[in-house]
């Protein structure tokens, strides 16, 4: 599955969820997790155990490519979660249907498995506790919402629910072990509250921070557990940093004043002497600051020129600093002495990967974190911060595939319609193409956020359609994608949206005269808000394209907001604009797929979970229902018991074998008149 970073807050990647219409870290995983073949049109097939998976308007040939695909598509990948006292490190992934929790005792050793629900595990925390050995755990149920739930390592079958919290981020233990902070929108679905809990049966969860007026989430507490760091996200582009007393509520801004500015993550110093931040504050990229809680003055620790800041860690004894640095796509990690503020060791990392999901052990010596490539999965890696040394402490699988025959993709830029400093402005998107000679088939892959980030990290989906299908894969990094500065992220803002479309059919352009594309067999295809792009795509160069495949995509933007998740709503006015404003809903409603539905002439394949809570069933099903009252083309597949990221692996492969089949046809028969 394509990773990317999440909607751009600054540096955290639970922070950057919140835009997010999908969860995960999984990002165009909906097409690499999807349903599968029918019996006629509709229902599933006979003998089959996924009576939830319907097929309306499928061809029976599509079950077919299930088998072939099978094998592309197990492969499995690993991050850690977080460190025993003991010195194990908790890892997530997949053995069976859904990701769960695993412990590994040592570098390539076994993997064993510690949760056992059918809910996936979405994220999780070890406490600090070395008596207690709790683990704060979120993870799904069945109408697609997070829940928070308690567990012992040495009771694994204990695993019990927190009373009364519904989880809307990661769990952040204390440093004594014995409470959890925890974004929660319980008390109303439409804030996002920080609440305090505590694993001692029967607690119930206080509130501690009001999230009326923005999106609130806690990032770290103080050494001796008084104060808690708390983000006030506004938008993408806007976030507040507040300390806040956990007796009083009381609560002060750090690093305020001057124009907005982005936060992402932020650390306390352990010497209670000001605090680590992530933010783009005085424009351009992100970078790592240290702020002086009694002068405030602020300190650059990463350069201008490193990119943006996207992972931050902070051992428990305030010796070293870890971050990780956006590089044109690729990562590269560091790890400062905090009392000589010099770079340690530097690790010994390939090349050309994706790091993240920092995580020190209790002594600070060791740091894991998670690493990919375009041809090795995410694995778990632990780095010896004395001397650099990395290893690796699980090995994944990239499934049924010879390792040297995955697809390595290459950096490429178009020109777009506009201008910036340096003349034209250029669009970077990375290009797969096969080993054989093209011309090819091209599929152009949406990001599923406006503020995602495709990366060169390995997706079986993609490596799939290039090795297998012989398709020429593009994912372009559309204006307002991050990692690229913060006026590069704002240049989708609002009422320049259509803008991103005028990208699109730069590309469309770009992709015809590179000779290995088929200019007469070009598809897009995407997720939530890269189904809308492929929507309008299709509405827009229907004549340049072959067809689309929507996931759970926003067809009526309008709409969408009115009827987006009560904690989402907030966030998506901030990035599209407020509905309720006459002008804004005008432009809304013009850029919007549904009214241009009668220009959509090419086939579609529409997929989505009917617990989908980040895009509402109904955003495709009325444009289903427009489009085939007119006598158009159209695929719908739908879960019922999925909701916006399918995360059962029968069904992902199903929905998969559906794609490809949809794809096939649309790319490979003749080229219409």
């Amino acid at each position: 599955m394509i990773e990317r970073t999440e909607p751009r807050r600054g540096a955290d990647p639970q922070c950057l969820a919140r835009l997010a219409v999908a969860a995960a870290a999984a990002s165009f995983a909906l097409l690499a997790g999807v349903a599968q073949g029918a019996d006629g049109d509709t229902g599933a097939p006979p003998g089959t155990d996924r009576a939830t998976l319907a097929y309306d308007g499928i061809p029976v040939a599509a079950r077919a490519l299930e088998p072939a695909l099978a094998g592309s598509l197990a492969a499995r990948d690993a991050r850690p979660v977080g460190w025993t006292t003991a010195g194990g490190l908790v890892v997530a992934t997949r053995f069976g249907e859904t990701r769960q929790l695993h412990l590994v005792e040592r570098a390539g050793g076994a993997r064993r498995q510690i949760t056992f629900g059918t809910a996936a595990v979405l994220d999780a925390a070890v406490s600090p506790d070395p008596v207690a050995v709790n683990l704060a755990i979120v993870s799904t149920d069945t109408a697609d919402q997070a829940r928070l739930s308690w567990l012992r390592l040495d009771r694994p079958e204990a695993q019990r629910p927190a009373l009364g919290i519904q989880a809307e981020g990661a769990p952040l233990w204390s440093n004594d072990g014995h409470r959890v902070a925890i974004a929660s929108n319980a008390r109303d679905p439409a804030s996002r509250d920080v609440v305090l809990t505590s694993p001692d049966e029967g607690a119930a969860p206080r509130l501690l921070v009001s999230g009326e007026g923005g999106d609130w989430e806690p990032l770290d507490w103080s050494p001796d557990d008084r104060k808690l760091l708390v983000l006030k996200h506004l938008s993408a582009l806007e976030g507040h940093l507040y300390v806040v007393d956990v007796e009083s509520g009381e609560r002060r801004e750090i690093d305020a004043g001057g124009a907005p500015a982005a936060v992402g993550a932020a650390r306390f110093a352990r010497d209670g002497q000001g605090v680590f931040l992530t933010s783009d504050r005085g424009g351009g990229s992100v970078r790592l600051w240290f702020v002086n809680f009694f002068t405030g003055e602020r300190s650059a620790l990463s350069a201008a020129g490193d990119g943006d800041v996207d992972a931050l860690a902070l051992s428990r004894d305030g010796r070293h600093v870890a971050y990780a640095s956006n590089e044109a796509g690729t990562s590269r990690l560091h790890v400062l002495d905090w009392p000589s503020r010099q770079e340690a060791h530097a690790p010994r990392l390939p090349a050309g990967g994706v790091v993240s999901d920092l995580r020190f052990d209790p002594s600070g010596d060791r740091l894991a974190f998670a690493y990919a490539s375009a041809t090795t999965p995410r694995d778990a890696y632990v780095l010896e911060v004395a001397d650099g040394r990395v290893e690796a402490w699980t090995h994944s699988e990239p499934g049924a595939v010879e390792p040297s025959q995955l697809v390595v993709p290459r950096l490429v830029e178009w020109p777009t319609f506009d201008r910036d400093a340096g003349g034209t402005r250029r669009i970077p998107a990375l290009f797969y193409a096969p080993a054989s000679p093209g011309p090819h088939p091209v599929v152009v892959l949406f990001a599923d956020a406006p503020h995602a980030q495709f990366r060169p990290v390995f997706d079986p989906w993609v490596q799939y359609l290039v090795r297998v299908a012989g398709y020429v894969v593009v994912t372009p990094n559309l204006r307002g994608a991050s990692g690229y500065g913060r006026d590069f992220a704002a240049l989708d803002a609002r009422t320049q949206r259509d803008a991103v479309v005028k990208d699109i059919g730069a590309l469309l352009v770009w992709i015809g005269a590179q000779p290995e594309c088929d200019r007469k067999r070009i598809a897009v295809a995407g997720t939530g808000y890269g189904g809308y792009l492929a929507l309008a795509a299709l509405a827009n160069f229907g004549d340049r394209l072959r067809g689309a495949v929507d996931i759970a995509g926003i067809s009526d933007l309008v709409g969408f907001l009115a009827e987006a998740a009560p904690e989402n709503r907030a966030a998506w006015r901030a990035e599209l604009g407020d509905e309720r404003d006459p002008d804004t809903r005008a432009f809304l409603r013009r850029i919007s797929p549904l009214t241009d539905a009668d220009r959509i002439n090419r086939p579609l394949l529409v997929v989505h979970g009917e617990r989908d809570r980040a895009v509402p069933l109904r955003e495709s099903t009325q444009l289903v229902n427009r489009l085939r009252a007119r006598g158009a083309e159209v695929w719908l597949l739908t879960a019922g018991d999925e909701g916006h990221v399918w995360r059962r692996q029968t069904d992902r492969l199903a929905q998969a074998a559906v794609s490809a089949h949809f794809l096939e046809k649309v790319l490979k028969s003749p080229t219409p008149e």
